[in-house]
Order: C-alpha cells, then sequence, then structure tokens
C-alpha cells in the first residue's frame, strides 16, 4: 500500500495553491476552505460562494491592513468581510498593493471582530510558503460539502494540528554533491532539502577545513537581479563575489547559498516590490505594502547545514548582527564578525542607507 507522509501532503498542498486550487484545514468540527487570492480563478470565487456554509471571508497580514486602514484584532491578521456584491477584482485589489493605484483602495473595511485566528494565520504562511502574496479567501464549510470536495474533486486536507506550532527539520542527508573548481580553489557542491519546500539549498565547501576550528562562513541568500545579473539595485551581486575572493584567498571556507530570495518573499514578489519602489516606497515598506514583514529569511536552514557538515563554530562574514543572533540561536557559536564591505554605488546608496537605518545593517 502507498503512503502519503505529511510532509509530502505539505509540497503537494503549496501546489495546488499555486494552481489555484483549494485546501482544506479541519480543526475539530470546523472544516475551512482555502483559497489564495492570487491564483483563484473567477469561476472558482463564484462557485465559492455557492458552498453550503458561512460567507467568505478576506484574510491579510497586519502590515497590509495598515495600508488599508483595516482594523486587527489579533496583532496579526486581519479578516476582512466581503460584500456580497464583491467580484474577484475587488478581492485582488485589496490584496495586491501593486494595483493600489489602479483601483483606489476600496474601504472603508468592515472586519470579523474577535475570535481565534490561528487558522487563519496558518493560512497565510502557506501563502508564504508558496511564494505568493500573503493574502487569501476563507470559508467556513461542513463536513458533507468537505467529504465531496474530497471524493469528486481529490481536493487535499489536513487535520489543523499537524501544522500547528510544528517547525520542521532539515533533511540530513546530502541530495547530491560534486567538485567543482572556483578562482583556482578546490570546491565541493553540495545540495539540501527541507522536509516541506519544493527549494534546493547549497553550500559551496571551499578547501578542506577542519572541523575543530570556526569555519569562515558566509551564508547569502539567492538574489537573481544581483547575483546573474549584476543589478546595481542592491549590494548582494558584489557581496557574493567578495565573499569568494576572501575563501579563495585563505584556501578554505563554507559559503552557504540559500533559495531565499527577496529576504525571503521569493522572485515574483520581489518584483512586485521593486515595483513598488519605483512608486517611491523604500525596500522594507514596499514588503509591507505586500503584507511581509521586515525579514522572512529563516537562518535555521544554514545553522542545520553547518551542523549537518560539522561544524559548530563560525567566523561570519556579514553585516548583519541579526544574522550572528540566528545562528547562534540555533546552536553555531560566532566567534567573529567579519565585515563584508563592498563600494556603494549611486543606485544602491539609498537601499544601503535604508538597511541600515530600519534593519540594523552595520556599514
Amino acid at each position: 500500500m502507498l503512503i502519503l507522509k505529511d510532509t509530502d501532503q505539505n509540497l503537494r498542498m503549496q501546489t495546488d495553491l499555486k494552481m489555484g486550487l483549494p485546501i482544506i484545514f479541519k480543526r475539530g468540527t470546523i472544516n475551512y476552505i482555502i483559497f489564495s487570492t492570487e491564483t483563484i480563478s473567477e469561476e472558482n470565487f463564484k462557485n465559492l460562494w455557492k458552498l453550503e456554509g458561512e460567507k467568505p471571508y478576506l484574510c491579510v497580514t497586519a502590515r497590509r491592513a495598515q495600508t488599508l486602514k483595516a482594523r486587527v484584532y489579533d496583532n496579526t491578521i486581519s479578516k476582512i468581510k466581503i460584500p456580497n456584491n464583491s467580484d474577484l477584482s475587488w478581492i485582488k485589489a485589496t490584496a495586491d498593493p501593486v494595483l493600489d493605484l489602479d483601483n483606489p483602495l476600496k474601504g472603508p473595511y468592515s472586519v470579523v471582530r474577535g475570535a481565534d485566528s490561528s487558522v487563519e494565520k496558518l493560512s497565510i504562511d502557506w501563502c508564504k510558503k508558496s511564494k505568493l502574496i500573503p493574502a487569501c479567501i476563507v470559508k467556513k464549510i461542513s463536513k458533507k460539502t468537505v467529504q465531496s470536495l474530497e471524493n469528486k474533486f481529490q481536493i487535499l486536507s489536513m487535520d489543523f494540528s499537524v501544522n500547528s506550532g510544528k517547525q520542521v527539520a532539515l533533511i540530513r542527508e546530502e541530495q547530491a554533491s560534486a567538485k567543482i573548481p572556483i578562482n583556482g580553489v578546490q570546491t565541493r557542491l553540495r545540495v539540501f532539502k527541507l522536509n516541506d519546500e519544493n527549494f534546493e539549498h547549497c553550500a559551496i565547501e571551499f578547501g578542506n577545513p577542519d572541523r575543530k576550528k570556526s569555519i569562515l562562513t558566509r551564508i547569502h541568500s539567492a538574489c537573481f537581479t544581483g547575483d546573474v545579473l549584476d543589478s546595481q539595485k542592491c549590494d548582494c551581486g558584489s557581496q557574493l563575489r567578495e565573499a569568494i575572493n576572501k575563501f579563495t584567498s585563505e584556501g578554505e571556507g563554507i559559503l552557504l547559498y540559500l533559495n531565499q530570495e527577496g529576504r525571503g518573499i521569493g522572485l515574483l514578489n520581489k518584483v512586485r516590490a521593486y515595483r513598488l519602489q519605483e512608486q517611491g516606497f523604500d525596500t522594507v515598506d514596499a514588503n509591507h505594502r505586500l503584507g511581509f514583514e521586515d525579514e522572512e529569511r529563516d537562518f535555521q536552514i544554514g545553522a542545520e547545514i553547518l551542523k549537518t557538515l560539522g561544524f559548530s563554530s563560525a567566523r561570519l562574514l556579514t553585516n548583519n548582527p541579526k544574522k550572528i543572533h540566528m545562528l547562534e540561536k540555533n546552536g553555531i557559536q560566532v566567534q567573529e564578525r567579519v565585515s563584508l564591505l563592498t563600494e556603494p554605488t549611486d543606485e544602491n546608496f539609498a537601499y544601503l542607507r535604508t538597511k541600515a537605518k530600519k534593519s540594523g545593517h552595520i556599514f
């Protein structure tokens, strides 16, 4: 008999959200059907109203609610009532800040007061995992409706308790590894995956470092625009190249290249944030208008990879003191912060100033 593990089901449910299909959370006797506002179709939005159950409502983060001037009753989620005559364009204009100028805000908004929001918060987290705009449509439905959706359309459902407060550990085994020469130094590229993600993360080991010593380490988040296109809008590409120069100069080190584009919001949302920056918002405010926090990355991933490779101590190449705290919180001792300064440009000066002022970076 085939076995579907919780982690396998997690991956399938993330894929379904991306495709515009719903997922279902079961919490005791109450069942919730969830659609992503970004991917739901017009047809499914109309059909959602027809399902037996309570009226659907729109969930956005407190960050997005601040822009909408919608009330937040639990500090994290705003549950906005959907007017009876609303169409899908109302939903998308409310959830997507890139549309704010084209579609004047639809408020004032009426919200669901009080009550527990843990299911809604989990639903938003799933949108974030799927690299979608953190906004979703939620509707309470009957057990009979759940069974019909499961049987007729193979809609996936999961017990709320399976995901509630659970930390998913890194897969300990390497998925693959191979030697590659970089700047005249032999390196080994190692590829890892998490149990609950479809994304690969890499560790590039320069030389043959002693596991008993504090290893020179760079935790670098993927940046397509900076690393690949050499965009001057940020300093990511120049930092990556400078880190590699330091590793090759010393002859050893560990470069952790984590697939956490745009501080963890994904490439699509990062480009949306760039569009907002064109309207005059800085990098932090743009992320907030999208509904994200300043920092959505998970540096536990980096700590777990280092421990998997046998390291317990690092000399960390970073200008971000928060990385030191996050590594030490997850079991890696940071012996030294090694500055990683690069020459600013006219194009990224404002970006660097914002990182220093609002995110605590040291330049």
